[in-house]
């Protein structure tokens, strides 16, 4: 039977959004959850804190530990994975989720923005997973490392628009396909992108309320997570879509994801 009971996930950016979907349907199965995340304080803007996250978590039938960690720090990178041993034991699962975004054009990119989008998307992905890796060489179970990052490709259409965010994001996939291959037999790495637009605060800060009405909830994201992660060492270097990843797994309504069932959905940026 297919299940993270019992597994220890670490996860970024997990205080809300799609982080915090994949999270509590991890909490469904019985799995604890580590949730590193700035929010510690409520956001004037953005819904839900380390701590909200935390009682969903255990409500959902999980055990919490919320960690206040900006990703860009290793000590405090270093310090939320110390805690999550000590606490859990053990990592059996890294999600890197955590994220920066701004799509604008290389005249219209300020260099902090261009730093901070490296430094969270790329830099922050890549030292959680180092941080993490040397207790999922020791998990018990088929260790993942699972980054919510798109399909590699050269195409010019996803960068000419905003080449700072293209970069910082396929840095991302980039330490899927490298770590794949250093790891292979040891550690599955994987890649998971959405096929449309999510119901999230960053397409809401986007495209607004229309925006969100052509978009499919975090649930599909979550679920499609849950099914990577349920695998073994063998699904490993994948870059792989929401939707045919659950069409694999036998779904067939899509519907049940979508924010307004009567809206056709919005296709994501790097889907082809």
């Amino acid at each position: 039977m297919r299940t993270l009971q019992n597994r220890t996930l670490f996860i970024t950016g997990a205080s809300r959004g799609i982080g915090l979907a994949i999270a509590l349907r991890a909490a469904r199965d019985g799995a604890n959850v580590a949730i590193a995340a700035k929010t510690a304080e409520p956001h004037p803007r953005l819904e839900g804190t380390i701590f909200t996250a935390a009682k969903a978590i255990e409500d959902a039938g999980g055990k919490a530990l919320p960690l206040t960690c900006d990703i860009r720090h290793e000590d405090q990178v270093h310090a939320a994975v110390q805690q999550t041993v000590e606490r859990f034991g053990g990592i059996d699962v890294c999600v890197n989720n955590a994220s920066a975004i701004q799509l604008t054009g290389t005249l219209e990119t300020p260099m902090k923005r261009y730093d901070l989008m490296h430094q969270v998307n790329a830099r922050g992905t890549y030292l959680v997973s180092q941080q993490c890796l040397p207790h999922l060489l020791q998990s018990k179970v088929t260790p993942h490392i699972l980054n919510l990052s798109p399909p590699l490709s050269m195409k010019p259409r996803w960068f000419g628009p905003h080449v700072a965010y293209s970069m910082a994001k396929y840095g991302m996939s980039l330490c899927v396909l490298g770590m794949a291959e250093e790891f292979a037999g040891k550690v599955a790495v994987n890649a998971l992108w959405p096929k449309t637009t999510i119901a999230t605060a960053a397409v809401n800060m986007l495209g607004g309320a229309d925006m969100m009405r052509a978009s499919r909830t975090p649930d599909i994201m979550a679920d499609a997570a849950w099914a990577i992660l349920t695998k073994g060492l063998d699904f490993t270097g994948r870059f792989v879509i929401d939707e045919a990843m659950l069409r694999d797994e036998g779904v067939t309504d899509f519907a049940r994801y979508a924010v307004d069932p009567a809206v056709e959905p919005l296709p994501d940026f790097f889907v082809d």
